[in-house]
């Protein structure tokens, strides 16, 4: 099963925030996911990231793939730069 780490619309219409969550590559957007990892809200200014690095850095050690919106959000979590570290260490 292939993991990946994306974002999952909820919200009201023309007002989305976002989970960032583990889902199975061949789930839908919205449809079945494994664990939240964390929320986006796009709509406030500056936009809240609210991620659990821990989480995610383990996700990103079992071979999950983010996708390239949730790669530039752990960017700024930090979490990237985490799991980078804990790579490289091995």
């Amino acid at each position: 099963m292939a993991v990946r780490l994306r974002l999952t619309r909820v919200g009201k219409k023309k007002q989305p925030t976002y989970r960032i969550v583990a889902a199975d590559a061949r789930a839908p957007r919205d449809g079945r996911y494994l664990e939240i990892v964390g929320t986006y809200d796009p709509r406030r200014e500056p936009s809240a990231i609210t991620i659990d690095n821990d989480k995610a850095v383990e996700w990103l050690n079992k071979g999950a793939l983010p996708s390239e919106r949730v790669q530039k959000l752990l960017q700024i979590s930090g979490a990237w730069e985490q799991f980078e570290s804990s790579k490289a260490a091995k």
